[in-house]
């Protein structure tokens, strides 16, 4: 670790407690990582965190109150959405996944580099409030990740990946959800019901695909995974922050 990030992490055991941040360190230990073998590809699994693929989105009480908002405002929502899909197409952009630019796969961000994107809010003002009011202003959403419309384009498929840790965890509000499409989380696949919400590990491989022949839109929101505290909420930011610094993320 580098001098800002050992400072960081003394700092935060001084505030918490000394065992605090155990379960910090031992994740940066490859010795100490115990992970479930479709948790393969993810860069940092932090022990002691249930290693359940699916969630159901109401069992955690700290996310279930930001689900009935996304739920409750669905029909708003796919409004909204409508019409900046076709009025303000240029504001969707090809999304990059971990460098990898697939254009039949759309995004329109609402919250990125830590803080809400400002020029989204006239298009889509309802997902932007209730994303504010229940994810970033409670300190729910993982501000090292993002909130974004994602649009699969008809014929799109996403390949099995697994995404970076296990420490967030991915909220999808399903907002537009044609016939044919579907998601796979550890070898279990599931159905988008429109304007209801997934909540799963992505830490485990998945994949998503649309066979349907109009596009699929769902509103994603990664959070912090219920089950990790707010010390390690802390140590995580400034520790993902400063290797992104390092090596030209940033």
């Amino acid at each position: 670790m580098t001098p800002e990030i050992e400072a960081a992490f003394e700092a935060i055991r001084n505030e918490y407690g000394a065992q605090s941040l155990e379960r910090v360190t031992q994740m940066l230990d490859p010795d100490t990582q115990g992970r479930h073998p479709l948790q393969g590809g993810a860069k940092w699994i932090m022990p002691g965190i249930s290693q359940r693929p699916w969630h159901d989105p109401y069992e955690h009480p700290e996310i279930a109150p930001v689900v009935r908002a996304f739920e409750a405002g669905h029909a708003a929502i796919k409004e909204e959405l409508a019409s900046a899909w076709a009025e303000r197409r240029s504001r969707f952009s090809d999304y990059e996944h971990y460098l990898v630019r697939q254009e039949d796969w759309q995004a329109l961000y609402l919250y990125r580099s830590g803080k809400p994107v400002l020029e989204s809010e006239p298009l889509v003002p309802t997902a932007f409030r209730i994303l504010r009011e229940t994810s970033v202003e409670t300190e729910k959403i993982c501000p090292l990740l993002e909130c974004h419309f994602s649009t699969l384009l008809p014929g799109a498929a996403i390949a099995p990946h697994c995404d970076l840790w296990n420490f967030s965890i991915n909220l999808h509000l399903a907002v537009d959800i044609p016939d044919g499409c579907g998601i796979s989380v550890a070898g279990e696949a599931r159905q988008w019901k429109e304007g209801e919400c997934l909540l799963f590990d992505y830490s485990f491989e998945h994949a998503a695909w649309n066979q349907g022949t109009r596009p699929r839109t769902c509103l994603l929101v990664d959070l912090w995974h219920p089950e990790t505290t707010l010390a390690e909420r802390k140590a995580l930011t400034t520790l993902v922050t400063e290797v992104r610094r390092l090596t030209g993320e940033a």
